[in-house]
């Protein structure tokens, strides 16, 4: 756990920031090459770059703050909301706030969605993976007891070495399970983009993909303070929603998309 990077005279750069801001370039730069395979130029893809930035940050940052106003914000200046350099980002709000600002930016350059979708899909897994190497740098997102020789130890004063049941302080590398599982993840999408069958399928498989990726990386985490009924945490509880819709594309789009692929064919 390092999170400071270094330092310019009064700016602190936090290794979070560092590799949150790779991954999103790593991504964006495969997803343009993917582009050029669907006829969408390599500048159509970079223009949509700040707009998922904006939306991703925002979306991430306030289902954080929703999520943790008890435990982390309640009694902090105001100001605090803001410090995403301090770590913070709920994946799924930053998803959903990236995807709303993506259709509409689509909307305004009248691009196809699902195709572009299926061309950004295996780079937010990519993009993830980075993102995640950050969170084990920032020491957040950690797991809870183990005692397997890969369980990693954080510093004296992490939150994980003050626990009475875990005395060793050696837990799960969640961090690393997230990020080698995306990074396979990553190379599947790419591999069956070449083999789609339909608009939106990439986008449908990876939201059922991460979700299941999610869930089981869950099971390891040891930072949550609320589990619902128990044995659930609230990623868990948004995954089965996630499911669900990847499912429903998998089976409406590619209904919807037949009469126009006929029509073509006949043309």
């Amino acid at each position: 756990m390092h999170s400071i990077a270094f330092k310019i005279g009064s700016l602190t750069v936090h290794w979070y920031g560092i590799l949150v801001a790779l991954g999103f370039f790593a991504g964006l730069w495969t997803a343009s090459r993917r582009g050029r395979r669907e006829g969408i130029a390599s500048e159509q893809v970079y223009d949509l770059g700040p707009w998922l930035i904006v939306g991703g940050i925002a979306g991430g940052r306030i289902l954080y703050v929703i999520s943790y106003w008890r435990e982390q914000f309640a009694q902090k200046p105001f100001p605090e909301i803001f410090m995403v350099q301090h770590g913070g980002l709920v994946f799924y709000g930053g998803l959903i706030g990236a995807v709303c600002a993506g259709m509409f930016y689509l909307w305004l350059k009248k691009l196809p969605l699902w195709k572009m979708a299926d061309i950004m899909a295996p780079s937010i897994a990519l993009g993830y993976a980075f993102g995640r190497i950050g969170c084990l740098m920032n020491g957040c997102c950690y797991g809870r007891a183990c005692s397997l020789p890969w369980a990693i130890r954080f510093p004296a004063d992490h939150a994980t070495r003050e626990n009475p049941l875990n005395p060793s302080g050696y837990v799960h590398p969640t961090e690393i399970y997230d990020s080698l599982l995306n990074l396979l993840f990553y190379f599947f999408l790419a591999w069956l983009f070449r083999r789609k069958k339909f608009n939106g399928q990439i986008f449908a498989i990876y939201l059922i993909g991460y979700a299941v990726i999610r869930s089981f990386v869950e099971y390891f985490r040891g930072d949550y303070p609320v589990y619902y009924g128990g044995w659930a945490t609230p990623a868990q509880l948004i995954s089965v929603g996630i499911v669900v819709l990847g499912l429903l594309l998998l089976f409406l789009l590619p209904r919807s998309q037949a009469p126009a692929q006929t029509q073509a064919k006949r043309g």
